[in-house]
């Protein structure tokens, strides 16, 4: 769990350095998918899961 929070730490600062340098390109993509991953694996999934299907819900016509 440790590893995993301090992966997504370091690829958030890669992701956030790299937007702010207006780097677009495959390391900027690779990146951004790295931390998708690691982010996947910790704790926070289910809250950001949450956050993402909410709005969905409210678009949805069912």
């Amino acid at each position: 769990m440790i590893i995993s929070v301090s992966a997504a730490l370091l690829l958030a600062i890669v992701v956030i350095v790299l937007l702010r340098q207006r780097a677009v390109g495959i390391g900027s993509a690779v990146a951004c998918s790295a931390f998708g991953f690691c982010l996947a694996s910790t704790g926070f999934a289910p809250a950001i899961t949450g956050l993402l299907h909410a709005p969905t819900g409210l678009v949805s016509l069912h």
